[in-house]
């Protein structure tokens, strides 16, 4: 395994990092255990999870990855070999189940209680923002559209004053974004940069893969020049990347066949995308899924890519891909694709 440091932090954290949003509805608990059991053999020891998991979201499931984790921690009784991650969900439709406030000083202090308690621990190493509680493009919107409507006022000291406060108590240790754009991104932390005492932003968690490299357009540059590591996630497309959807195939018990809302990857130009990516793999004697970790792996503003699997075989391969160098005529067939198919899944 290769380890970096979280940004402006002496924190070592695997190259790869387990990602849980399965667990609680398409894994059991016992199945988690066996992930997170068979990802410290291998060197991982970087947990990223959320309130909302598992998904989708689902007020009769709500938080039950959380308490997948807290078990295995009351287990095993090794937490201190662990680098946590946990998200207060953000405000939309889709999470009035949970609360509908957005991220007021309540709403968090309440939602890290509830995830210690479910955890198990007394602290989360990095807790991060899931989705910006303001109207902007996420989650798979192209383009930032203004809502005149919007009345948004600007929280985010609030929220780093709150931030600021349970880092004080011991509960969280550092502070993360997540579906965020460079305008937010740099707005936090102008914040901590005029106000000292105010935590700094240290990650942002979102997309990235062959089939979305929207983050190399304004916020790869922010990421470089302001230490602030990207944790990439869906960096095989829901699994796209893994192939096993070519050819019109929906494999029985796939996460798209049991989540169709969740097609932003199996698009035809995305297809389009994958079928090239797949053949360059297969002539250089690589699985497609290895090629396109690796290829997030290696980029330079890449702290973590967030892996997930459903079975132990899915996460032998993908962990794997720490070890697959990609040589410099396979990066240029990539660049050739990725210019004649940009960002078809954004």
């Amino acid at each position: 395994m290769i380890y970096t440091k979280l940004p402006h932090t002496e924190i070592e954290v695997s190259k790869i990092c387990l990602g849980t949003m399965t667990w609680g509805n398409q894994n059991t608990e016992e199945e988690g255990h066996e992930q997170i059991n068979y990802a410290l053999d291998k060197g991982i020891n970087f947990l990223d999870t959320a309130e909302l998991y598992p998904v989708p979201a689902h007020k009769d499931r709500y938080a039950d990855t959380e308490r997948v984790i807290g078990n295995w921690f009351k287990k095993n009784g090794n937490r201190e070999d662990i680098v946590l991650a946990s998200k207060i969900a953000g405000k939309a439709e889709m999470t009035k189940f949970i609360r509908t406030t957005g991220f007021t000083r309540e709403a968090i202090i309440e939602a890290v209680e509830g995830s210690l308690t479910r955890l198990q621990t007394d602290y989360i190493d990095l807790y991060q923002l899931h989705w910006p509680d303001r109207n902007t493009n996420y989650f798979g919107q192209r383009g930032y559209k203004h809502d005149i409507s919007d009345h948004w006022e600007d929280n985010i000291h609030q929220v780093l004053e709150t931030m600021r406060d349970l880092i004080r108590e011991g509960k969280i240790k550092h502070v993360g974004l997540s579906n965020e754009t460079p305008w937010g991104t740099m707005r936090f932390l102008e914040e901590s940069k005029v106000h000292v005492t105010l935590p700094r932003t240290i990650t942002v968690q979102n997309p990235y893969s062959l089939l979305n490299r929207l983050f190399e357009v304004g916020m790869s540059e922010i990421a470089m020049r302001e230490q602030v590591g990207l944790l990439a996630y869906s960096p095989m497309g829901f699994g796209a990347l893994s192939g096993k959807y070519l050819g019109d195939r929906m494999p029985e018990g796939s996460r798209l066949s049991l989540f169709p809302q969740y097609n932003r990857y199996i698009g035809d130009t995305a297809v389009e995308a994958t079928k090239k990516y797949y053949e360059l793999a297969q002539a250089n004697g690589l699985t497609l899924a290895q090629m396109a970790l690796a290829f997030v792996n290696t980029r330079p503003f890449v702290t973590s890519t967030i892996i997930g699997a459903t079975n132990l075989r899915q996460l032998e391969e993908n962990i794997g891909s720490i070890d697959v160098t990609l040589s410099d005529d396979v990066l240029k067939e990539i660049e050739a694709i990725h210019g004649s198919i940009p960002n078809p899944a954004p």
